[in-house]
């Protein structure tokens, strides 16, 4: 059989810092009822004591790493996803490769957005079934307040900080993975972050800027609605199964809405999706590796099916089916 991966440990980590709808409600024009009425969302976590992208993914790989017999040096990859990282060289990757002191690994950064966690357990799982390497570290890690404009009620009230970690290893029974479907599609406007404008003259004013973080949330609303439920079915048929033999869905936490829209149109009990984002809000890539770190610890999985799905900026989406 081949080599395929399984799972021996997870962590989440957030900030400690608890940010309420009324706390947002201070400083620009919104409500709690607003929030809750249009995203599900009570509070969310915010880096406000000096933690970027790389100290949270550091602390969630450290915490799961704590629960195996693997020790930092014995890692071989680690593959950091985040659309917030902490510049655009070093890498995100590299950064908690140095503060973990995992000197036997190479590491790099997938930017995919909200997809980023499926992106990267796809790409961690290709690497050890190669038969090449042994193990992985799979962390989805998001600072997503320091790319925020705090006067645009319609993007920043969603979206909260934190990270998750995975670690990987080979498994001579085949892994978990069971499936994978990933897609892109070239769309720099209806959400778009970071966007650095090119010259246009040699001037001793230049200086790089970077926008804040924006979405055209009704859009967003109406082409994850429209997009994934007709594609979570269909990748699930490719298999000859359907929503029904599915245990648990793991979508992104974009909006409890679009959660609760996508579990009507598969005709699935929102007791079968894992959320966080009611207390965590939106934290990007970092929402699916969340859920199935909340999931794993009150949950015997053995002989369970569970499906992520992730969707994002680019516009970029896919599913990954686990069996464990």
């Amino acid at each position: 059989m081949t080599q395929g991966t399984k799972i021996i440990a997870s962590a989440h980590y957030v900030p400690s810092d608890i940010i309420t709808n009324d706390d947002l409600a201070a400083i620009m024009d919104t409500d709690d009822a607003w929030i809750q009425a249009h995203t599900g969302i009570k509070e969310r976590r915010i880096s406000l004591q000096g933690e970027n992208t790389s100290d949270l993914a550091t602390q969630a790989a450290r915490m799961a790493l704590s629960q195996t017999d693997l020790k930092p040096e014995d890692i071989e990859l680690i593959i950091v996803t985040t659309f917030t990282p902490d510049g655009l060289a070093p890498s995100t990757a590299a950064l908690v490769q140095r503060n973990l002191k995992a000197e036997g690994a190479w590491a790099y950064d997938i930017s995919t957005a909200c997809s980023g966690f499926v992106f990267g357990m796809s790409t961690a799982d290709k690497f050890i079934r190669s038969g090449v390497y042994k193990n992985a570290l799979v962390i989805s890690a998001e600072v997503n307040s320091k790319m925020m404009d705090f006067t645009d009620r319609t993007s920043t009230v969603f979206f909260g900080d934190g990270a998750a970690a995975m670690v990987l290893v080979a498994d001579e029974e085949g892994g978990i993975v069971k499936g994978e479907e990933m897609h892109t599609i070239g769309d720099a406007e209806v959400v778009h972050s970071g966007r650095i404008q090119p010259l246009t003259e040699i001037s001793a004013e230049n200086y790089p800027k970077t926008d804040a973080f924006h979405q055209e949330g009704r859009q967003v609303f109406e082409e994850v609605v429209r997009l994934i439920p007709d594609h979570i079915v269909k990748f699930l048929g490719d298999r000859d199964l359907t929503p029904n033999d599915v245990d648990y869905f793991i979508t992104h936490q974009a909006n409890l809405r679009i959660i609760e829209a996508i579990a009507e149109a598969i005709d699935q009990p929102m007791e079968k999706f894992a959320t966080n984002i009611t207390k965590y809000g939106n934290t990007s890539s970092a929402g699916i590796g969340i859920g199935l770190d909340e999931l794993n610890k009150k949950t015997d999985l053995t002989g369970k099916r569970v499906l992520l799905t992730g969707f994002g900026a680019g516009f970029t989406y896919g599913s990954l089916l686990l069996e464990f």
